[in-house]
């Protein structure tokens, strides 16, 4: 399994505290079965994000784990003018390993208006983004015609994986199976932050979703689709999203993935 979403690197933001917390939740990732790591330090105006500083955190870890696991870079980029406007600017300080995807994280607090042109920007500049939890986010829960929205533009989306366990509430944990029962799920990755409350694991939610969906969706989220994101490959044929009874936006028009993949 591939975690493209993981607050690994220490001493940077909420997530590992220092490189021996980080070093514990990379080995307790390994042996739940995941063999790459995305580390994804906030990219806000609270945690200041410098890729050289991060650089140089994984390599430290690299030498602490002696190979037990990969890791690479990313952010958990917000949406702040600034983040919006060095982004387009500099499309690889905030991407995946310096390649074409970028997990985006909407604030609780209010989505822009002119969210979808700001998406059509970054298509514009080459950024594929993959929008982080949507399940856990109050107001595409109150309005998810606007993820179906984004969807039929060509995002992809990131569940956590403890999600779907129950781990946020049952409200998420509905929210994020109605998701994959419509085919609106592309990743599923654990958002580690500790090793207890929000730990390193995804084994027990690849087991729920190979059981309540089959072995090929659980293999397509946290195994095939992570790999594309992870190593910049193009990404897999998806089924196509399932969005007729969810969103009144939709009209009798093919939808992007129709138009690209039919």
């Amino acid at each position: 399994m591939i975690d493209i979403h993981h607050h690994l690197l220490f001493d940077l933001d909420d997530g590992s505290k220092d490189i021996e917390t980080s070093v514990a939740m990379a080995e307790m990732a390994a042996a739940d079965g995941i063999t790459h790591v995305v580390c994804t330090p906030h990219a806000n105006a609270r945690y200041p994000f410098d890729p050289a500083v991060n650089q140089e955190k994984v390599e430290q870890l690299r030498a602490r784990l002696d190979g037990k696991i990969t890791l690479g870079l990313g952010c958990d980029f917000h949406l702040s003018f600034d983040n919006i406007e060095n982004a387009l600017k500099n499309r690889t300080r905030y991407t995946i390993n310096g390649k074409q995807y970028l997990l985006v994280e909407f604030s609780d607090l209010a989505i822009p208006p002119t969210m979808t042109d700001i998406f059509h920007e970054f298509f514009v500049a080459g950024i594929q983004p993959i929008i982080t939890h949507p399940e856990r986010n109050s107001i595409i829960q109150k309005n998810p015609h606007r993820l179906d929205e984004w969807i039929e533009r060509g995002c992809l989306v990131q569940v956590t994986a403890s999600s779907l366990t129950g781990r946020f509430g049952r409200l998420a944990e509905s929210f994020s199976h109605n998701l994959l029962k419509q085919n609106k799920v592309h990743f599923i990755a654990t958002d580690a932050h500790n090793l207890d409350s929000r730990p390193p694991r995804m084994k027990q939610t690849y087991n729920l979703i190979a059981t309540q969906y089959g072995i090929k969706t659980a293999e397509r989220l946290c195994v095939t689709n992570p790999k594309a994101a992870f190593f910049g490959e193009e990404f897999p044929l998806q089924p196509e999203p399932d969005t007729k009874d969810t969103s009144p936006a939709h009209s009798a028009k093919p939808g992007l993935w129709k138009r690209l993949f039919k």
